[in-house]
């Protein structure tokens, strides 16, 4: 059960002035999570949480050392962020760099709440989602518990989608990890390895649900060798829940960088060009296409962006009149050289 208590700040100076809802919140079911762990019931919370309703939360659930959660910060302002930074690592070592990264960023203490732990079987941050605002960049195609957990399949976050991701490969265990703790309004942006958007078996049952379900938004194609450590082309799946139409867009952006030492990076011009796609949502020759979920079940709920963004042919077109016309001057023109050469070769016999 979670109680619920509203106020609203003192009255705005000006009858224009937003005031902005606050609530605090006392969570005071159990809760069993995957690993088997139970957490106690606290009744009030002994740390109630005051949420801006209208303010944004910002969560990596893979955090890493924290880098997109501070790109994030540069783009929007950090103060845009007023209601904080969330993210798990997994990893002790980069957990505590991404902790320092937020004080070396100016992000305050009490801005952020980065947790230590296993995202899939021990997620933090269960008093705090949903988030209106998710970036992450899991790793690609990991082992993990799987449906050797039986635990797992009745977990809220995996359970609607009525199959587990394969143990071999967690990538859409991410994935729906981060649909669940996405709020209603908000905006998730995920980059994943490009084999979760065609492979078979229990990810195709996933990817079903997403499209039945109209949660996924768009689907970005990047260019290879943009990140260290892989040289492979990852993509971009952007998940809404409150969408207003039943389509995906497409849009191959895997020409779309320059090389930069030895990485593709993309520049300003780049980035501007994908936004405008994804804002103007609509058909752009050879590069973004606007697919409805109708089609995509038809193409057996592939979500391959070169399956629906036809690429531009650079091929030099070859007009095969005129070069049977050059052919036919080159052997015309051979056999005349010929001619001479037998000419010159018969006169050199004849002087000797």
């Amino acid at each position: 059960m979670v109680h619920v208590a509203r106020l609203r700040l003192p009255a705005a100076a000006d009858a224009g002035d937003v005031q902005p809802r606050y609530e605090a919140r006392w969570d005071t079911s159990w809760r069993v999570f995957p690993s088997g762990r139970l957490v106690s019931p606290h009744l009030p919370h002994p740390r109630p949480t005051w949420r801006c309703i209208q303010s944004a939360r910002l969560c990596d659930p893979a955090a890493g050392s924290g880098s997109l959660l501070l790109k994030f910060a540069k783009v929007l302002g950090k103060d845009n962020v007023t209601d904080g930074f969330y993210g798990q690592e997994i990893n002790l070592t980069t957990y505590n760099l991404a902790r320092i990264n937020m004080f070396l960023h100016d992000i305050n203490y009490e801005k952020f709440d980065l947790a230590h732990g296993d995202t899939l079987i021990d997620p933090a941050h269960w008093d705090d989602e949903p988030f209106e605002a998710i970036v992450s960049n899991p790793p690609y195609s990991i082992k993990w518990d799987g449906d050797a957990n039986p635990l797992l399949i009745n977990d809220e976050r995996f359970a609607p989608a009525g199959v587990l991701a394969p143990k071999s490969k967690a990538d859409l265990a991410f994935t729906m990890h981060i649909l669940h703790w996405l709020a209603v309004n908000g905006t998730a942006a995920i980059v994943e390895f490009p084999g979760v958007l065609y492979r078979g078996g229990a990810e195709k049952k996933i990817r079903k649900y997403l499209i039945d379900s109209n949660y996924v938004d768009a689907v970005i194609q990047l260019p290879p060798d943009l990140f260290f450590g892989t040289t492979i082309a990852t993509c971009i799946i952007v998940l809404k829940k409150s969408k207003k139409d039943n389509s995906v867009l497409f849009i191959d952006a895997s020409a779309e960088f320059t090389r930069n030492g030895n990485k593709n990076k993309l520049t300003e011009e780049n980035q501007q060009k994908i936004l405008d796609a994804f804002t103007v949502r609509e058909d752009i020759e050879y590069f973004a296409k606007l697919v409805s979920n109708e089609q995509i079940a038809e193409n057996d709920f592939n979500i391959a962006v070169s399956s629906y963004v036809e690429p531009e042919d650079t091929r030099e077109v070859i007009d095969i009149k005129e070069l049977n016309k050059e052919i036919a001057r080159i052997v015309k023109r051979q056999a005349e050289l010929r001619n001479q050469i037998d000419a010159i070769v018969a006169d050199l016999e004849g002087a000797e």
